[in-house]
C-alpha cells in the first residue's frame, strides 16, 4: 500500500505543470502543433487494449430501455517492441471534449493528435502470480482518456489499469460501431440526488467490469495476467466518490483513492480497508468539505489525507498538463 500511495501521489503531483485547461484555455496561436503527455516513469513498456462490454442483466440507469454498455481501456506492462502507437482519442471525441471544457476555439482535433506512450496490441508481459489491478473512474463529464497519464505511469510500474467510461456521464464515449454518445446527465442539474445516483451506478459499473475481467470467461484475452487478489480503485472527482461506494459494496476492492471529489454520499459506516483522500489546496483542508470530515472519521483501516499546494481540481487529470 505504501508503494501504491507513493506512485499515485508522484504521478498526480507531476501533473502540476500549468493551470488546468478548464481554468484558462490558451490562445489558438499559442497551442503547439502536437501535444505530448509526460513519459511514464517506470521500467516497463506500456501496452493498451480497448474492450466493449454490455451487461445483459442491467438496464442503463439514464436510458432504461437500453442495457448498460461500457467502454474500458486497459493499460498494462508490455513485452518490448510490439504493437502500434495508441491514439489519445478519436477526432469526434476531441471536439466534444474540448467543447465541454469551454475550449471550443482550439483546433477540434487537438486531442486526437496528442501523443501518448502506450502501444495498442502489444503482448502483456507475463509475471509470476500476475499483476495487481487498478480501476480508474474519471470525474463527472470527463472521459476515461482524461486519466491516461496516470494509467500509463501505473502500468509502467507493474500494474494493469482498467479505465472506465461511464456512459452518458462523459463528454464523449465512442463505441466500436461508430456511435459517439455524449453527456446526457450534463443536461440536468447535478444536484445531490443525481450525484448519489451516479456514484452508486458507477459502483455497479466497476463490479461488472471486475466480473468481466476476473471471472471464468474473461472479456479480455490478457486477463489471465491479472492478480484478482490485489485490486485497487482510484477515482477523480465523482469517480473518487464512486471509489468509496464501490469498496463498501464490493469486498474485492482492497484499497481506494479519492482524488478531489466530494463524497456522494459521505461514508457513514466503517470502511476497514486502506483509503487515501488526495485533495487540492483550497478544498483539501478539514472543515472545507463536510463530506470529507465525515468520511475521514469512518475510515477504520489504513488512511491518509493529503492536500497538495498549487493544485486545482483538474490538475489531477491530463488537462493540468495539456
Amino acid at each position: 500500500m505504501r508503494r501504491f500511495t507513493a506512485i499515485v501521489s508522484t504521478a498526480v503531483v507531476a501533473a502540476v505543470a500549468s493551470t488546468a485547461i478548464v481554468s484558462a484555455a490558451p490562445s489558438v496561436a499559442a497551442v503547439p502543433a502536437t501535444l505530448t503527455l509526460p513519459a511514464p516513469t517506470g521500467p516497463f513498456p506500456v501496452g493498451r487494449a480497448v474492450v466493449h462490454l454490455t451487461d445483459p442483466d442491467r438496464a442503463d440507469p439514464w436510458v432504461p430501455d437500453r442495457r448498460r454498455e461500457l467502454m474500458v481501456s486497459l493499460w498494462y506492462p508490455a513485452v518490448p517492441g510490439g504493437g502500434t502507437p495508441a491514439r489519445y482519442v478519436a477526432p469526434e471525441e476531441s471536439r466534444l471534449i474540448l467543447a465541454s471544457l469551454g475550449a471550443g476555439e482550439l483546433p477540434g482535433d487537438l486531442l486526437a493528435t496528442t501523443r501518448v506512450h502506450a502501444r495498442d496490441g502489444a503482448r502483456v508481459l507475463p509475471w509470476p502470480g500476475g499483476w495487481p489491478l487498478v480501476v480508474l473512474s474519471p470525474g463527472f463529464s470527463f472521459s476515461r482518456s482524461s486519466l491516461t497519464s496516470l494509467a500509463e505511469d501505473l502500468a509502467s510500474r507493474g500494474y494493469i489499469v482498467a479505465g472506465i467510461d461511464h456512459t452518458y456521464e462523459a463528454a464523449a464515449v465512442r463505441f466500436p460501431d461508430g456511435r459517439v454518445l455524449g453527456c446526457l446527465v450534463c443536461q440536468r442539474d447535478l444536484d445531490e440526488a443525481t450525484a448519489v445516483a451516479a456514484a452508486t451506478g458507477r459502483a455497479a459499473d466497476v463490479s461488472f467490469v471486475l466480473d468481466e475481467l476476473t471471472g471464468p470467461d474473461p472479456a479480455w484475452r490478457g486477463a489471465a495476467t491479472i492478480d484478482a487478489r490485489r485490486v485497487a480503485m482510484v477515482g477523480h472527482s465523482l469517480g473518487g466518490a464512486a471509489a468509496a461506494n464501490t469498496m463498501l459494496a464490493d469486498r474485492r476492492v482492497d484499497a481506494g483513492v479519492n482524488m478531489d471529489g466530494t463524497f456522494f454520499p459521505p461514508v457513514t459506516t466503517g470502511l476497514d480497508r486502506p483509503f487515501l483522500m488526495l485533495n487540492e489546496q483550497t478544498q483539501g483542508r478539514p472543515d472545507a468539505d463536510d463530506t470529507w470530515d465525515t468520511t475521514w472519521s469512518q475510515l477504520t483501516g489504513w488512511r491518509r489525507w493529503l492536500s497538495v499546494d498549487g493544485m486545482t481540481h483538474s490538475s489531477f487529470t491530463d488537462y493540468g498538463v495539456l
